[in-house]
């Protein structure tokens, strides 16, 4: 099964994923017009549906192989590189060259379990 982001077209942001029809899977539309057959085909087809009016449509994959990675509501579209940027986990975080969110001191590499603590922008071990 495929998976589809449909994207605002006011600021781009995710407002839908699906799970949708293989691009390659053609059908008959009621009036006999043949649907499909390529993700581009599948990508107009739900985008133009009366409830996805003000969306676009963009194809997404659960490996990461499509579009950096699946896509999630509240994600970014970047047009110009073509690919999905997943929201801002916190403030302090920066978008690096990869399109991935960093932190302003690396996470702790010694096998620990850590989580962010914004109010002291530092790493907390956890127990």
């Amino acid at each position: 099964m495929a998976h589809y982001a449909l994207i605002n077209k006011e600021n781009n942001l995710v407002e839908k994923v699906i799970t949708g029809v293989d691009e390659d899977v053609t059908q008959t539309d009621l009036d006999g017009t043949i649907v499909g057959g390529s993700t581009e085909a599948w990508e107009k087809f739900y985008e133009n549906l009366p409830w996805h009016q003000g969306l676009y449509c963009k194809r997404t994959s659960r490996s990461g192989s499509i579009r950096k990675q699946f896509a999630g509501i509240g994600w970014t579209y970047d047009a110009e590189n073509d690919l999905f940027i997943a929201k801002q986990p916190y403030n302090s975080w920066v978008l690096d060259e990869n399109f991935d969110w960093q932190p302003p001191t690396p996470k702790p590499d010694d096998g620990k379990i850590y989580a962010w603590f914004e109010q002291t922008m530092k790493w907390v071990e956890l127990d």
